[in-house]
């Protein structure tokens, strides 16, 4: 079935209609040839189009929009080349399962496959980074084509969508016909768990005597984050939030172990590794938090809701699988334990709870402040202090990603913005954009490396030139941090091609100032406090604090990458003591 709403028009014009109609407010693109024909009737769009500096900014802009907003980002990029600076973006989206629908212009139907001017084959190169993807060559296609893209970006587990328009299609002339009803054969997300699991996880859960909930970025996805927090209170089960999960479950919280894995908590990792329970809420067993996996929690059994049955027993054998939207398996969870309770049986973890406190007391996050110089750590505790828990913030990739992860307490969701599964340098910037284009309303910093800012700092011009005032913290250490302390622990110190020799090349504070931005800098620990305050109360336009940081500076914990959880190392060649005799 399909509604005809308009007499003959462009697939250009079909195009621009049919993303009002799927609610499409904001574009982040570029124009080049091959999307050309739907620039002219954008301009005539109630839809806002922002120009960007770069397709990679477009896209991680999308990201950072659909990340704080929940919903469905939208990036818009020429053929060839345009398209081909989407993909890190689009994989980086396929990793963390964000909804984002990229449309891209490609060369006219009869030169596909010539290698006419400016083609590439995009549906081609993105086939195993997107949940699905199109190539439009008829332009009676488009509004069912657009319909469909939405539909699959936002239900079930989210993802990428690519909808690759040829500029025949964009030119020829055809009518509007929206669709009333989709047909995706084979697409049927299961959301509602199966009774039989819910009825075996609760037996597992009041058996179990220690029992952890594992809670991955799905809970965040699925919005369940006060179902999670009525699970824990119901069952007093110690909680973990992975690096995709910040914010799901408050920090403060008692229950809160804080973040499993490479840097997480020495509490939350010997949680999962003591644990004889392991119930995962939308996570995936990723190698970062597992480590080496034959030896990770060896004696757990395991319960794994997702929305993705390709997740479950991936990397871990699930004991009880449960396909379904975390949300749904959270209340069914909820009801059954607390019938369970009406009839007398509750879990016993008590013993369990007290040593993991004992652990997380003894073993707390902590830093070391350098002689002289400024610390990291400190710059970064010290923003989320004053900006907020309403803050939103975003990172790039490496050392101030994880202190970011680490110090700063997270009490709602969305608030952090990171690329997590592929690690993409250069992501916070543009992220911040789109997030901050999503939430005017909210503070946006973005917390960035001096490595990852030259890699997309361009799009500054982009939120100066339209009115986007993002708080940019460069947490400036003339180094590839991250690498440069792998260099130091795994490869005698010899720093091959880390140190980016910079002697203020470039000069963030007037490289700000060149991009109509505020730009200050801090090398004080006494000068912190305020100049994050000032930082804080410039709205109008974007600000860049260059935070000259002493390069010494490690993220601890840390599991060396393919190593043990059991082999955690709180500071260099310091490892916590805890026997299995302490429970």
């Amino acid at each position: 079935m399909s509604a005809e709403t308009s007499g003959a028009i462009t697939g250009a014009q079909s195009l621009i209609s049919s993303l009002e109609a799927v609610g499409v407010d904001t574009i982040f693109g570029i124009p080049g040839g091959a999307i050309l024909p739907a620039y002219d009737p954008l301009m005539d769009s109630s839809i806002r189009h922002i120009l960007v500096r770069h397709e990679q900014g477009a896209g991680h802009a999308a990201q950072g929009f659909a990340s704080a907003t929940g919903r469905v980002g939208v990036c818009m990029a020429t053929s060839g080349p345009g398209a081909t600076n989407l993909v890190t973006p689009i994989a980086d989206a396929h990793m963390d399962s964000v909804p984002m629908v990229a449309v891209t212009g490609q060369v006219g139907a009869s030169s596909i496959g010539t290698d006419a001017f400016q083609e590439a084959d995009i549906r081609g190169i993105t086939m195993p980074i997107t949940k699905h993807n199109y190539l439009v060559t008829d332009p009676a296609d488009i509004p069912r084509t657009i319909a469909e893209a939405f539909h699959l970006a936002s239900t079930g587990r989210p993802g990428p969508v690519l909808v690759d328009v040829a500029k025949s299609a964009l030119q020829s002339m055809t009518t509007f016909t929206w669709p009333t009803e989709l047909h995706l054969p084979g697409y049927r997300p299961v959301t509602k768990p199966h009774a039989k699991q819910i009825r075996e996880a609760t037996r597992l859960i009041l058996e179990a005597k220690r029992p952890v909930l594992y809670v991955g970025g799905g809970t965040i996805r699925a919005r369940a984050h006060r179902e999670l927090a009525e699970l824990a209170a119901l069952t007093g089960i110690p909680v973990v939030t992975t690096l995709m999960a910040r914010g799901a479950f408050p920090d403060g919280h008692p229950q809160h172990l804080g973040m499993p894995g490479m840097h997480g908590t020495v509490a939350a990792v010997a949680g999962l590794q003591r644990s004889d329970l392991i119930i995962s809420l939308g996570a995936r067993f990723d190698d970062r938090v597992t480590g080496q996996l034959e030896s990770f929690a060896p004696g757990a059994l395991v319960i794994h809701a997702d929305i993705d049955p390709a997740e479950i027993g991936k990397n871990r054998h699930a004991d009880v699988p449960i396909v379904g939207d975390v949300r749904e398996v959270l209340l069914d969870l909820i009801v059954a334990l607390k019938a369970e309770e009406a009839a007398g049986r509750t879990g016993d973890y008590e013993a369990w709870v007290g040593f993991l406190t004992g652990v997380k007391n003894k073993y707390p996050l902590g830093y070391d402040l350098p002689p002289s110089g400024l610390s990291p750590q400190y710059v970064i505790e010290r923003l989320g202090k004053i900006a907020g828990e309403q803050t939103i913030f975003t990172s790039g990739v490496g050392q101030h990603q994880m202190w970011a992860a680490q110090f700063i307490n997270y009490t709602q969701p969305n608030t952090w913005l990171n690329s997590g599964g592929l690690g993409t340098m250069g992501y916070a910037v543009p992220a911040a954009m789109g997030a901050k284009v999503g939430m005017p309303d909210r503070t946006v910093w973005a917390i960035d490396g001096d490595g990852c800012f030259q890699m997309t700092n361009q799009e500054l011009a982009t939120c100066a030139i339209n009115n986007i005032p993002i708080k940019v913290a460069v947490i400036n250490n003339e180094s590839l941090g991250m690498v440069r302390q792998w260099q130091s622990l795994f490869y005698n110190e010899r720093y091959s091609n880390t140190d980016l020799h910079s002697k203020r090349i470039p000069d963030f504070v007037k490289l700000a100032d060149a991009y109509g931005c505020v730009g200050l800098a801090c090398e004080s620990p006494d000068d912190v406090d305020a100049t994050i305050e000032k930082a804080m109360e410039i709205d109008d336009v974007p600000v860049v604090v260059d935070f000259r940081v002493h390069r010494d500076a490690m993220v601890w914990p840390m599991v060396a990458a393919g190593a043990s959880n059991d082999d955690i190392k709180y500071a260099r060649d310091l490892a916590p003591d805890f026997e299995e005799n302490d429970l």
